[in-house]
């Protein structure tokens, strides 16, 4: 048994060899001319800033939990806590780290070798990310699932690893969704619309600072998202098996996560074999063949574990990789296909129609992915009761290597896009550049729907393995629709997602209203800057995106972490079971809403730039800014902060669970 359990964190230890290889390969590409170095510095080095000042505010929030875990749940779940915030943590610094160095040797490759060797490079860069994320998943939670001898007793401290891995995770999506869009709102808003220069225009101050925030939001701040997810599905599956007390189920997770990761690993090499045909063509075909390539490797792998009900544990499995590709699918549908061109021409009666528009788009999108969710839902669990949440949720999240991966390109292709256009690189170099970038839209459209599919069903399985931890320990406990205390529990959690969605828009406003002020004042100041004749001032406009996300990203976390405590021990454990529901119907639908409306409106933008609809410079492209202004918060901050929401109240609800 032992021999077993050593395996996911040694193939969690190749994963990262696997990734420093890759590092390797990137590291040795061109990184440009000293011009091109320069702006790739500054970018690397904003990123770096951002993160050091983030993660030392997240140790002093993390080392108060570590305290209160100890003193209330003893020393096994505090070592969990850590384990799971420092693995989290690492997973988002290396990944971003990788991205900050792949993207000036993106735009070089454009440049000198074309669009194979930029994607390439791109793609290899986001590979990292993918790869740390499920490396690092198996090396920290199978290495503890190992150093607690799979005992259901002491393996059930292991809940603490998703509590430490959720807290990095929503400090890191909503401080760096914070930067990122304060930054991109306030670039845009005054560069593109006011003194009408192009995106990433070297004399619009706050490029630099938009560029940051790509790797600080969406790369860092993403894969501590899908990190959190990934675990929390793993954990709630141990969980639930460990109320059956079956060895074989609760190490099933964890080899089944093994076997996705080296299934992303021959999807990596897939996409590299497809790289000389269309660039979409080799990513989508690395991403199917590594999902087809999975499903098949674990009806043999859950053979081996499993004494009975393999072919239903194994339909679970595939319930949950079917799903998160449709949901997926449906993503890119409602953000990059006819409902994108119908928001684009809306923008020809102005401003007010496009918002009318794509937030119908937005609303519209919901319903399919929460008919799939449902579908999974009643699958699974009538295939292998709760236990068959968890697990379909595992069989959606396993290939994450090589989904991370997809999604973590888009960033590179944008930054690379970014300096290119900085450094002069010219017009046939941007036009390559563009059409990467154009293609990271769709697959951070479709990771985007996945993480909140992935989220939606890791947070019901935590919440479901609540149930069974609570119901274990107090007979009496039972969720009722007509018990008081379950709906007062209801109308709190459903009430939770949108305050933190109140408060993370309201953010992102104050931030660009500064921002927006900052440039508008160098512009106004610094004499020749507007005329190519001066240099900017970007460092400031760091400066205040980077405080003003660090300011405002503690509020939600200390929400997050407190609610369930305060209603499961204030109330009651049913009006906590009862507030989980409302919050994970609330987040799942508000996440698709905005992730969706954001999306539409930004690709409606992109339409309109292509030359449709008169092109750039006229007022429908006005119009369509003015959507993708607003989208912007809801796509990258308020939206994905809702995936992370209820894992973090759903795994804080479970880590207490013992005490209600």
């Amino acid at each position: 048994m032992e021999l077993n359990l050593i395996y996911p964190p040694l193939l969690g230890i190749f994963g990262l060899v696997v990734a420093l290889l890759l590092f390797v390969l990137v590291m040795r590409y061109d990184g440009g001319s000293d011009e091109v170095k320069k702006i790739g510095d500054q970018i690397h080095l904003g990123a770096m800033v951002f993160m050091r000042r983030e993660y030392t505010y997240l140790a002093l929030f993390v080392s108060v939990l570590i305290v209160l875990s100890y003193i209330f749940l003893g020393f096994n779940t505090a070592l969990a806590v850590t384990a799971g915030a420092l693995s989290s943590s690492l997973a988002g610094w290396l990944g971003m780290f990788a991205a900050t160095k792949a993207n000036v040797r993106t735009a070089t490759a454009a440049s000198k070798e074309g669009a194979q060797s930029a994607l390439s490079v791109a793609f290899y860069g986001g590979s990292i990310m993918g790869l740390c994320v499920a490396s690092l998943g198996l090396v920290g939670l199978g290495g503890l699932y190992f150093y607690f001898g799979g005992d259901p007793e002491t393996a059930r401290a292991i809940e603490g690893f998703g509590m430490g891995a959720s807290c990095v995770a929503l400090f890191s999506r909503v401080g760096g969704g914070i930067y990122t869009k304060s930054a991109d709102v306030g670039a845009d808003l005054v560069g593109k619309v006011e003194a009408g220069i192009p995106e990433d225009d070297p004399r619009n101050p706050g490029v630099i600072a938009d560029n940051v925030g790509d790797n600080v939001g969406d790369v860092a701040g993403m894969g501590s998202d899908i990190f959190e997810s990934y675990c929390g599905s793993m954990i709630a599956s141990i969980a639930i098996a460990a109320t059956l007390d079956d060895s074989g189920m609760m190490a099933l997770p964890l080899a089944l996560a093994s076997l996705g990761l080296l299934a992303s690993i021959l999807g990596i090499v897939i996409v590299r074999i497809f790289s000389k045909a269309d660039p979409g063509t080799a990513l989508r075909t690395g991403t199917m063949g590594s999902a087809i390539l999975f499903v098949i490797a674990a009806f043999f792998l859950i053979e081996l574990i499993l004494n009975e009900n393999v072919f239903y544990t194994w339909l679970a499995v595939l319930a949950g990789a079917v799903g998160g590709v449709l949901i997926g699918l449906i993503t890119e549908y409602y953000t990059g296909s006819t409902p994108v061109e119908k928001i684009a021409k809306s923008g020809e009666t102005g401003p007010a129609t496009v918002m009318i528009t794509g937030l119908s788009v937005g609303m519209q999108s919901v319903v399919l992915p929460i008919l799939i969710l449902a579908t999974i839902i009643l699958v699974s669990t009538s295939l292998v009761g709760l236990y068959g949440v968890g697990i379909a949720a595992v069989g959606m999240l396993a290939t994450v290597g090589i989904t991370m991966a997809i999604d973590a390109y888009g960033p590179v292709a944008d930054n690379a896009g970014g300096i290119a256009e900085m450094s002069g690189m010219g017009s046939e170099t941007r036009e390559i550049t563009d059409s990467l970038d154009e293609l990271g839209n769709s697959t951070a459209a479709i990771g985007k729907g996945f993480a909140i599919g992935a989220a939606a069903l890791a947070a019901l399985a935590i919440i479901a393995a609540f149930v069974e931890t609570v119901s274990h320990n107090n007979e009496q406990f039972e969720l009722v629709l007509s018990d008081p205390q379950v709906l007062v529990g209801m109308f709190i959690g459903i009430s939770i997602p949108f305050l933190i969605s109140s408060i993370t828009m309201t953010a992102v406003g104050d931030a660009a209203f500064d921002m927006i002020n900052e440039i508008r004042r160098q512009f106004r100041e610094i004499p020749g800057l507007l005329e190519g004749n001066a240099e900017p001032d970007t460092a400031k406009c760091v400066d205040i995106a980077t405080s003003a996300a660090l300011k405002r990203m503690l509020l939600p976390g200390v929400i997050a972490v407190s609610a369930p405590v305060i209603v499961g021990f204030g109330l009651s454990p049913e009006s906590l079971g009862g507030m989980l529901g409302g919050g994970l119907i609330g987040c799942v639908s508000m996440a698709l809403m905005m992730a969706n409306s954001g999306g539409a409106w930004d690709n409606a933008k992109k339409f309109i730039e292509k030359g449709n609809l008169g092109g750039k410079g006229t007022d429908t492209h006005s119009a369509a800014v003015v959507g993708d202004t607003v989208g912007d918060p809801f796509k990258d901050t308020s939206g994905p902060s809702m995936n992370i929401l209820i894992n973090v109240m759903a795994i804080v609800s479970l880590v207490i669970s013992p005490l209600l």
